[in-house]
């Protein structure tokens, strides 16, 4: 799975646990949501999160670029 999809399926479970959180837990958890909604908007504008970062320095998942460029050095 490349880092794009990596980073589109944490945001949406993020999103799906922050409104369990609000709804069983404490409405206060929307802050949450809104969190993963507003990082979300600046990434698509700046390109930064640290997510990405993350996923890509400590679980070594690989971009969709790096991943056609060693499909076609095969």
């Amino acid at each position: 799975m490349s880092l794009e999809k990596s980073l589109t399926a944490f945001a949406g479970l993020m999103i799906i646990l922050s409104v369990a959180l609000t709804y069983f837990i404490h409405p206060n958890f929307i802050w949450f949501t809104l969190f993963v909604g507003v990082n979300l908007f600046q990434q698509s504008f700046t390109g930064f999160c640290p997510a990405s970062i993350f996923m890509k320095k400590v679980c070594n998942i690989k971009t969709e670029r790096e991943l056609t460029l060693e499909e076609q050095n095969k």
